[in-house]
């Protein structure tokens, strides 16, 4: 991690540049925090208390705040979340307006693809590069134990609908959890590279409503690693750059997997993310205490470039790291269905 520069003030400059010289360029967008599954690890099964229509961005104001992003911010990635993205009425109208920005960003969208078999084709032709779809088991009964809902069939159709469409790479997202589904490490892995899809395995990160995270139960990078080292050979990928997952060739390749290890092997030294919330509400990190409301200045009159400016400003204050092991770090109020992913 960096260490602090000598630094007073903020420099001139439309980036959107950190004291630690970091520069953020890829924009998480969450279109809603609702969700039509019940992760156990993610909500209760009776859901969370959704936001309010009144209090989500419309699709105009979403889409005026992504175009300051990317012409006067130089955001050049722009990934859409939830909750479940899918959700989002109007989602294919915000998706073609994003890839009409110039200059064009690449856009992608992650998903718990329940829905993507019907929509995939209709996504890319509306502007979508490439998607990620969240998948911890191949087994259905553990699926329908874990999501609380019997949609595994749907996920696994979706991922071959995304792939026809050519939202390539197709990735998915996996978080094993001690004692439920930490023996399938070697087996998404075995699925990942027969369909030609990207796996990236997720530490479990201290984001559920609950509270409940305990460090000792999370399944380490390292665990997983020596896992699939049982069955494959894995050549580290040298070149990272800002990517979150550290990357290994599979068998020589050409398949590859990830690992992104947010909690053992912090790489918030190279972090190029800002996040902006469904409700308008900008972070700097996933787990910062604070927020910079972007949705009264955009209903308040504010020009373009004041939201621009009040955006530098949230980046500026950007702490050198997440603080997970620090004495003091403090869980974030919102949950990850709220901020999101």
């Amino acid at each position: 991690m960096r260490s602090a520069p000598h630094v007073t003030a903020r420099p001139e400059s439309p980036a959107l540049i950190d004291r630690f010289g970091r520069v953020a360029t890829d924009l998480r967008v969450s279109l809603t925090d609702k969700c039509n599954l019940r992760c156990t690890y993610c909500m209760p099964a009776e859901g969370l208390d959704w936001l309010r229509k009144p209090e989500l961005l419309s699709d105009e104001e979403l889409v005026r705040v992504i175009g300051i992003a990317v012409t006067r911010l130089g955001v050049t990635d722009v990934r859409f979340t939830g909750g479940e993205p899918l959700l989002r009425k109007g989602l294919e109208g915000v998706l073609a307006a994003t890839s009409a920005l110039e200059p064009k960003p690449r856009v992608s969208m992650t998903t718990n693809g329940i829905s993507l078999a019907a929509r995939a084709a209709g996504l890319r032709a509306a502007g979508l590069d490439r998607v990620n779809v969240s998948l911890d088991t191949l087994d259905r009964e553990r699926f329908r134990e874990l999501t609380r809902r019997d949609r595994l069939p749907d996920v696994l159709e979706g991922l071959a609908a995304a792939r026809a469409a050519g939202l390539e790479p197709v990735k998915i997202n996996s978080v094993l959890m001690r004692g439920v589904n930490d023996d399938e490490a070697v087996t998404l892995l075995e699925f990942a590279v027969e369909h030609g899809y990207q796996l990236r395995f997720i530490e479990q990160m201290p984001l559920d409503p609950q509270h409940g995270w305990d460090r000792s139960e999370m399944v380490t990078a390292r665990e997983i690693l020596d896992a699939l080292g049982t069955r494959f050979d894995l050549a580290p990928v040298p070149v990272r750059g800002a990517a979150p997952a550290e990357r290994w060739v599979v068998d020589g390749g050409p398949s590859v997997v990830g690992v992104i290890a947010a909690v053992t092997r912090p790489f918030c030294g190279a972090c190029d993310r800002t996040r902006l919330t469904a409700d308008g509400q900008v972070r700097n990190c996933l787990f910062s205490g604070a927020e910079t409301d972007l949705r009264a200045l955009l209903r308040s009159g504010a020009s373009d470039e004041e939201i621009a400016e009040r955006w530098r400003g949230n980046a500026w204050a950007k702490a050198e790291g997440h603080g997970i092991d620090g004495d003091g770090f403090a869980q974030p109020d919102r949950p990850m269905s709220a901020i999101g992913g």
